[in-house]
């Protein structure tokens, strides 16, 4: 299976506000059908405090799109 780390500094605000961003981003990656065997460190930044969930989970969906790491995004 593939597992994943969430990071988010402490600039971007108080626990509330980095364990919110962390918390949504865990949800949005839980929803993805995400190719097994990869290790993938995830770092929150500030655009991540401001955004809606659903912008969040759709630059993830991308963001993996990109590195092939949704089914079906191999060359």
């Amino acid at each position: 299976h593939s597992r994943f780390g969430f990071v988010v500094g402490k600039r971007l605000g108080n626990a509330i506000v980095r364990n919110r961003i962390k918390r949504r981003l865990r949800e949005a990656v839980r929803q993805m059908p995400v190719r097994q065997g990869y290790d993938v460190v995830i770092i929150g930044r500030a655009p991540a405090a401001r955004g809606t969930y659903q912008q969040l989970r759709q630059e993830l969906q991308d963001l993996f799109q990109r590195a092939r790491l949704l089914p079906g995004s191999e060359r």
